[in-house]
This record gives structure tokens, sequence and C-alpha cells, in this order.
């Protein structure tokens, strides 16, 4: 991995961690449609980035 790669690895760490923080705080019996959704739309940019990644090796 070049350091791009590994710039690309670790910005993708770091937006997992944002996402189970996110995950871990949210309280089932209060939580909106609207943070299911910001969820969800943090999933597909993980999703977008490891694809990113994938295709640039």
């Amino acid at each position: 991995m070049d350091k791009r790669q590994n710039g690309q690895v670790d910005e993708l760490k770091n937006r997992l961690h944002q996402f189970l923080e996110k995950l871990e705080s949210i309280e089932p019996e209060t939580t909106d449609l609207n943070e299911i959704d910001q969820l969800i739309s943090l999933i597909d940019e993980l999703e977008e980035q490891m694809n990113q990644i994938k295709k640039d090796q």
C-alpha cells in the first residue's frame, strides 16, 4: 500500500469509529427516522470509500 492508500484506510477507520460511537449513543426508544437515515447514509459513505480503496489497489 502506498501513502495515499494508507491515508484512505486511516480515514475509513476514523469514519467507522465515528459511526460506531453514534450507533452506541442512540437510544432505541427515542430514535427518530432522521437519525436512522443518517446512519444509513454513513454506511453508504463507508461502503463507497471501501470500494474506492479496493479499486485503487
